[in-house]
């Protein structure tokens, strides 16, 4: 925004924000012209060697998914808008359109001027510019992975859903942000249920090819009502609670940058509340570690929540994908249910920072640990298991045909998956700060590839995982793949251990004292 739009606000607020701006603009960090050239530099790099090369190939090759009929496209397309408008409801939650800078924020809540003025100017840019890039990289995503643009009508379709995807997308995202809850929850339901019977309407009418035109509609009419009642809603925004988003968001952002994005994704971990005096017994001692554990993750419900559903979605598309490994997409399935119950092994329960605090922090008397693997992985080992059994018994009873004669095959990847998304989870969980051998740099003839490993770092528990099912998938015999899921999951506890400090001769002897 400029000055010029906030001289009616009154000469004193016009003079501030000059002369913010002013400081602002001279400030030692700021862009030059010389590096807004480099950075150009290094986009048309990447798009000559890289970009082109994947356009050139996939213009002259097959698409790797073949959409079929448009009817048949609708369902997935319909899921598809679900899954991106409640994530960017999600992501409005935690950090939306209209979060700036602390000092910024401070210094506009120091004028008269009203903050739809700043801050709907912030949010329409943002709002553009999101959409933009959404559009960008759904048509990209699917020119490149589908056959949707390789006919006129399909692509004509395909584009204008995609248009209407990224605007729904976009005012979702601010919506999540400015609205409550309910209202949220509200958005989620209607947009479900609209999804839900434009695939039904595809489906009952095949032949009228009206499928992606009906979901372009409704997206676009959708955000046609969502976008202005979400701007109008920025006049009511709780500058006080703005400001804390505001300066959590920039301390996340100064630990990305670092090096850390583990201590960044634990800025946002909801704070427990309730039920303390639960975690001890009417005779004053503590409860067992199975129902401390649970009692710590009902302290904080929506994530222990979501981690449940995770693990049994997860599980039982891990079942579904084990059973179905070398045909078609079942390998993926494997992956992304491993991925599942990675993420909800750590959501269960808020135990995993106790032991990463107990095993870094020296003990306040003594060396008494009193088991500490054993007191703090109770729960979560549980909750992982129950959660696999759950789901993936609810995979084998609905397509039982599909699994009955390779039961015995598929329990045991399964279970080596779960046992290496637990060994990935505690790699992960016991990461402190960035390493700085990983900065030293790494000279191939390729450049250097340093960043590579900073970014395997970074996401370390993805990285074993989807390295993880690539070997189990690999070899033919499900006994070999569990033996190689189990070693996996040895080393990333000991390499964790090693990460803590812990690795020594007197290791378990340490941990076993009570």
């Amino acid at each position: 925004m400029t000055v010029d739009t906030l001289a009616a606000a009154g000469p004193d607020s016009a003079d501030r924000v000059r002369a913010v701006r002013q400081r602002h603009a001279r400030r030692g960090d700021r862009g030059t012209v010389r590096g807004h050239a480099y950075t150009l530099y290094l986009v048309a790099l990447f798009a000559a060697f890289y970009l082109v090369p994947v356009v050139h190939a996939r213009s002259t090759s097959p698409a790797s998914v073949s959409v079929g009929s448009l009817t048949e496209a609708a369902p997935w397309v319909c899921a598809l808008a679900v899954a991106v408008c409640w994530g960017a409801q999600v992501a409005g939650r935690f950090w939306g359109p209209v979060v700036v800078q602390p000092f910024l924020l401070h210094v506009f809540m120091s004028t008269d001027i009203p903050p739809t003025r700043y801050l709907g100017t912030i949010a329409r840019r943002r709002l553009t510019y999101v959409g933009a890039t959404g559009l960008l990289s759904a048509c990209a995503a699917a020119y490149l992975a589908t056959d949707l643009f390789d006919h006129l009508d399909s692509a004509v379709q395909g584009l204008a859903s995609g248009v209407g995807l990224s605007a729904l997308a976009a005012f979702a995202w601010l919506w999540g942000q400015v609205r409550p809850l309910r209202d949220n929850l509200l958005v989620a339901s209607a947009v479900g249920g609209g999804a839900a019977l434009v695939a039904g309407v595809s489906r009952v009418a095949p032949d009228s090819g009206v499928g992606l035109w009906l979901l372009a509609g409704v997206l676009a009419a959708t955000a046609a009502v969502l976008g202005p009642a979400a701007l109008r809603a920025i006049g009511a925004v709780d500058l006080a609670r703005l400001a804390r988003e505001s300066a959590r968001a920039s301390q996340a952002q100064t630990y990305a940058w670092t090096g850390t994005l583990h201590h960044a994704l634990d800025l946002y971990r909801p704070e427990p509340s309730g039920l303390t005096s639960a975690l001890i017994r009417p005779d004053g001692r503590l409860r067992g570690y199975l129902a401390q554990g649970a009692i710590r993750a009902l302290r904080t419900p929506g994530r222990a929540s979501a981690g449940a559903a995770l693990l049994l979605i997860g599980s039982a598309v891990l079942t579904h994908g084990v059973a179905g490994r070398g045909q078609g997409p079942g390998s993926w399935l494997w992956a992304l249910g491993a991925l599942c119950v990675y993420l909800g092994s750590g959501w269960v329960g808020e135990t995993w920072r106790g032991l990463r605090d107990e095993l870094t922090l020296a003990p306040l008397f003594g060396e008494r640990w009193g088991g500490t693997l054993a007191r703090t992985l109770t729960w979560p080992v549980v909750a992982v298991t129950v959660g696999a059994l759950l789901g993936g018994g609810l995979a084998v009873l609905v397509r039982w045909d599909h699994h009955s004669g390779q039961l015995g095959g598929t329990a045991l990847l399964v279970a080596g998956s779960v046992v290496m998304a637990l060994g990935a989870r505690f790699l992960r969980e016991m990461k402190l700060d960035l390493p700085l051998e990983l900065l030293l740099p790494v000279i191939t003839p390729f450049g250097d590839l340093s960043g590579l490993r900073v970014i395997a770092w970074q996401f370390d528990g993805f990285v074993v995982v989807l390295m993880g099912v690539a070997l189990m998938a690999a070899l033919p015999s499900a006994a070999g793949a569990a033996v190689v899921a189990v070693c996996v999951a040895a080393g990333c506890v000991w390499t964790g251990l090693r990460r803590t400090g812990w690795a020594h001769r007197g290791l378990f002897s340490r941990l076993g004292r009570g």
